[in-house]
Order: structure tokens, then C-alpha cells, then sequence
């Protein structure tokens, strides 16, 4: 079983986001145990906690270590407390490659400070409770071992090439791979990267509101780049707790070379979060920094992030500038675009907010290498939307391109975005505050808004609801008679190969109306639809009752 990698450490030190990068560069199947746990009770780890103690949950996680420990070519995020097992740790140091990944309580710390699914952490004294974890565990972790990396905050391009420079070569499938991955993530976000692909920009030209788009490989490195885009002396990032340990500590030390001084506020991630609490946080530092008007915000992170940040931008003191850098594909191609910003409402998504444009939007392409592809997938819902809405040509190229995409290919995702965003541009260029054209970019979002807001947001993220909502969008402008049956077939083949869910979950009828009658596109109260004329060319209208139970019918679940 060498052939397996077990990751060992206290919470917080990274296990996962460093167990997924590296089941994607050596092809093999990652498992967390807690996940494990979780999937094989039907509970969560706290409550098993709270209802069983941890004496149960420690007897539990050593059958799910045992069983795990058997499986080959396999990447294992441990719990924390695994190793407290004699058994589970003779199964991790016999059957596999042990890494421990050892971090300092400071930055165990600032990653978990917003979780609150640690039920050892639930205490008055965090940072007390940590250290006598560490006190009790390191012993057992070192024992256990074979390698050990500090893992501290860098960024996970650095790791990957520590930890794939340590590795036996049986591990890491062979020692040419291990000399490319190594090449191509010896520089921050991977030079190989920059140097294939030179930038690319693509402005939204909006008079004196005007701003770049400046796709391109390794950007956040870039101190010439980054001080054309990001104006000011004092940034303050908002970036939340998945994203900051990737990316966050580069920005900073880039930012630090131009001489300004930066600041950071990290939200817990997930559309669930994109709320009013999560507004006032930023507020709330905002104030205590005493943040002036020539304070410059920056997003560092996907779409719930930048709809936050820019909301917020727009709102303190009136308006300060703020910069957009968007770290998922749906953020790259679509919602850092255009200006659009707000937060959450639970009977309705996205309706708070304002329009008020960034001063720059800076898409890294690298940071897509680290996106999981369930994230991806949900990107490619927008770009598909692009072409179905403006660009039949493109359309076609996503069709013959789709495996590439998916794969991501440095060259596809920059046509991917680079066209996105120029279809995107144009709209807003021609209608900013969405009196009419720019509502075409809501294709497939009627539907989509009202599967997150009836199933709970975070349940589907917004681009599997926007995904299978151009199905259902698809449907009816069959049903309308504007399009053909093929062109209904290649739409839903496309999402299909995107990853995206094509059935949507089933609602009653009057459910469906309920959930749709809040949108912001809806006039005099009656539901507004983007529906196709032809592929690449969209309209708005609304349709009958009857046309409506149709297209639940032949859409929803059975």
C-alpha cells in the first residue's frame, strides 16, 4: 500500500487543501476521514460529539482509519486526533507514506477563527486549547511520520514542490513527474504559465467609470502589473478562510514590494454567508482601522466575496475604489464583470445591493489550478450562458473544447475567459444599470434563483443552479416554438459534459411561482424569463401559467 499518502497534523494545518492538490498531481483519489465519518452516520462531526462524546467519535474514527488505511493510491486528510490510536497509527506508518503537516497555533489560529464546526475548539481559549493539543499530539504525529513540512503561510504552489521533492518515487508514480510538477510551480502560481501565455486585457469602456480586465498566469507576482491596477498607499483584502491561506500572504508580499500598507478581513466562505452579518464584519474593521476615503478594498476571492466587497466599497463613507481579483472561473468570467455587488436576502437572492464598478478586475488564471471541479464546473455554467445568449460561434467552440476546459488547459480557460468577458463588456457597455439588454445576462437565472433560494443556499452552488436552470430555460423556448428540438438537446448535452446537474429538484408548481415571484427582473408582478430566439440571440419576456407546469413537468425530478 506505499503507494498512499497519509496527511497527519492538528486542525487547521491544511490537510485537505493540501491533500486535494496533491491527489490532482498525482491522479489519485483523495479521502478525508472526517467526511468519511460524517457520510457513513448521516451526522455531522460536532454532533456525534455532543451526542456520543469523543470517546465514541475516537472509536468510530479508528474503524474508518483501519478500513481507509487498506484502500491503494490514495491521498488521506486524517483527523487531528487519529494518531491518539496505537492501532490507527501502526495502520498509517505500515500502510503509506505518514506527511505530517505541521503549522504554528498562530496560523491554526487565523485559519479556523470563523469555523465553527471544531467542537475542541469551542471553548473560551482557543489558542490555550491548541497548545495542549499540540503539547499531547506532537509526540505521535513525529512518531507516525516519514516526512515532515511546516506548513506556515505559503502559498500551495510552495508546498506541492516541498512536499513532491520529499516523496519516494514508488509514492509519486515517477520521477519525471515529479521534476514537472516541480518546474512548473518552482515560481508562485507557476512561471511555466506566464511564459506560454503572455496577458491579456479587455476593457469596459464606461466613460470616467471605465476599468481594465487584465487576464493572465501569475499576476499576483506581478509588482508591475499590480501597481498600474491597484491604486492607493492603504488596501485592505477581503478574502475569506479558503482562499486567504492559498493566495492571501503572496498578495500581501506583493503589495509590500510597492510600499503600501495592507490589511486583511476574512469572512467564513459560502453563498450561505453572503449576508448582512457578513457585510457589517467588514464594516466593523473598517471602522476600527478608521479606514478613510483613500482606503482601497480589494476582493480576493470568487463571486460571494466580490458581491460582498464591492457592496461594501459602494457603501462606506459613500464610495471608496475598490479592486476586483477573482480566484474561481464563475467569478473570472461573470460576476467580477459589470459592476453588479449586494448580498443575500432569505426570501430572495441578490436583492440588496448596487451597481458600482471596480477599479480593475485582475483574472489570474492560476489560481484556477487549485479550484476543485465541482468549482470549475459551476464556472463553465456562465461561460456556456455567454455563448447561448450572444455568440453561437463560441457556443460551438465551448462544445469542442468542453474536455479542455475541464481539464484546465491554461490556453482554453484564457479564450474561455478572454471571450466571456468581452460578450460580457459589451452588454454593460450598452446598458450598465440593466434597464434592458444587460437583463439577457440572467439566462437560465430565474430558474436557477429560485432552486438555491427553495433548496437553501449552499445546498447547489449558483452555477449548478444557473446551469440546469438554462436547461429548464432551454425547455421553454422549445415549448415557445423559438427554437428547435436539436438546439434544446445540444444545450442540455453541453451542461451535461460541463459537470452540472441537468434534472432540477422537485417543487410544487405554485412552489416554483412563490420562489421566482422575488426577482429583480419581474415588472408590475408579473415573472420575467430570458428565453432564446435562436442560439445567440436572447429575449426577455413572460410566459403562461400552463407553459410554466410544462416545463416543471418535463424538467423536475419524478
Amino acid at each position: 500500500m506505499a503507494c498512499s499518502i497519509f496527511l497527519v497534523g492538528l486542525m487547521g494545518s491544511g490537510k485537505t487543501t493540501v491533500g486535494k492538490a496533491l491527489a490532482k498531481q498525482l491522479k489519485k483519489k483523495f479521502v478525508d476521514s472526517d467526511h468519511e465519518i460524517e457520510a457513513r452516520t448521516g451526522v455531522s462531526i460536532s454532533m456525534i460529539f455532543e451526542i456520543e462524546g469523543e470517546a465514541s467519535f475516537r472509536q468510530r474514527e479508528a474503524e474508518v482509519i483501519a478500513d481507509l488505511t487498506s484502500r491503494e493510491n490514495i491521498v488521506l486528510a486524517t483527523g487531528g486526533g487519529a494518531i491518539l490510536n496505537a492501532q490507527s497509527r501502526r495502520f498509517l506508518h505500515e500502510r503509506g507514506t505518514v506527511i505530517y503537516l505541521r503549522a504554528a497555533i498562530s496560523s491554526i489560529l487565523y485559519r479556523t477563527r470563523y469555523d465553527k464546526s471544531r467542537p475542541l475548539l469551542r471553548t473560551s481559549d482557543p489558542r490555550k486549547k491548541l497548545e495542549e493539543l499540540e503539547a499531547q499530539r506532537e509526540p505521535l504525529y513525529k512518531e507516525v511520520a516519514h516526512i515532515i513540512v511546516d506548513t506556515g503561510r505559503p502559498n500551495i504552489q510552495n508546498l506541492m514542490q516541498t512536499i513532491l521533492g520529499q516523496l519516494p518515487s514508488s509514492v509519486s508514480q515517477s520521477e519525471q513527474q515529479i521534476s514537472d510538477s516541480t518546474n512548473s510551480t518552482s515560481t508562485p502560481l507557476g512561471s511555466k504559465l506566464e511564459s506560454q501565455l503572455a496577458p491579456i486585457q479587455v476593457d469596459v469602456a464606461l466613460g470616467e467609470r471605465s476599468y481594465p480586465i487584465v487576464i493572465g498566469a501569475n499576476v499576483l507576482s506581478d509588482h508591475r502589473q499590480l501597481s498600474n491596477l491597484i491604486q492607493g498607499q492603504t488596501v485592505t483584502v477581503v478574502s475569506n478562510n479558503i482562499v486567504a491561506p492559498l493566495y492571501l500572504l503572496q498578495l500581501e508580499q506583493t503589495l509590500g514590494k510597492l510600499g503600501k500598507s495592507v490589511k486583511s478581513i476574512i469572512l467564513p466562505d459560502g453563498e450561505e454567508h453572503k449576508n448582512w452579518h457578513s457585510l457589517m464584519q467588514v464594516f466593523d474593521e473598517l471602522l476600527k482601522e478608521k479606514s478613510d476615503r483613500k482606503t482601497t478594498l480589494v476582493a480576493l476571492g470568487g463571486g460571494v466575496i466580490g458581491d460582498m466587497t464591492g457592496f461594501a466599497a459602494a457603501s462606506y463613507m459613500r464610495g471608496i475604489p475598490f479592486v476586483q481579483i477573482p480566484t474561481t472561473l464563475l467569478a473570472q468570467v461573470d460576476s467580477s464583470v459589470g459592476g453588479k455587488t449586494g448580498i443575500n436576502h432569505p426570501l430572495g437572492k441578490n436583492m440588496i445591493g448596487a451597481f458600482y464598478q471596480p477599479l480593475s478586475v485582475i483574472a489570474d488564471i492560476s489560481t484556477l489550478q487549485t479550484l476543485p471541479d465541482r468549482e470549475l464546473s459551476a464556472g463553465l455554467a456562465e461561460v456556456i450562458k455567454h455563448g447561448a445568449i450572444q455568440d453561437e460561434e463560441f457556443f460551438s467552440w465551448i462544445e469542442l473544447n468542453i474536455e479542455a476546459l475541464r481539464k484546465k488547459d491554461p490556453k482554453a480557460l484564457m479564450h474561455a475567459i478572454k471571450r466571456s468577458c468581452e460578450i460580457k463588456s459589451k452588454i454593460v457597455q450598452q446598458d450598465e444599470k440593466e434597464a434592458g439588454l444587460r437583463a439577457t445576462l440572467n439566462f437560465g437565472h430565474t430558474f436557477g434563483h429560485a432552486i438555491e433560494a427553495g433548496l437553501g443556499y449552499g445546498k447547489w452552488l449558483h452555477g449548478e443552479a444557473v446551469g440546469c436552470g438554462m436547461v429548464m430555460a432551454a425547455e421553454l423556448s422549445f415549448r415557445m416554438g423559438h427554437i428547435n428540438y436539436v438546439t434544446k438537446v445540444r444545450i442540455q448535452k453541453l451542461v451535461e459534459a460541463a459537470g452540472l446537474p441537468t434534472v432540477a429538484p422537485r417543487f410544487e408548481n405554485q412552489r416554483w411561482l412563490e420562489l421566482m415571484a422575488v426577482d429583480k427582473k419581474n415588472e408590475d408582478g408579473a415573472i420575467k424569463f430570458i428565453l432564446l430566439k435562436s442560439l445567440g440571440s436572447a429575449y426577455i419576456t413572460s410566459v403562461s401559467a400552463e407553459m410554466l407546469n410544462a416545463t416543471f413537468d418535463a424538467c423536475c425530478e419524478k
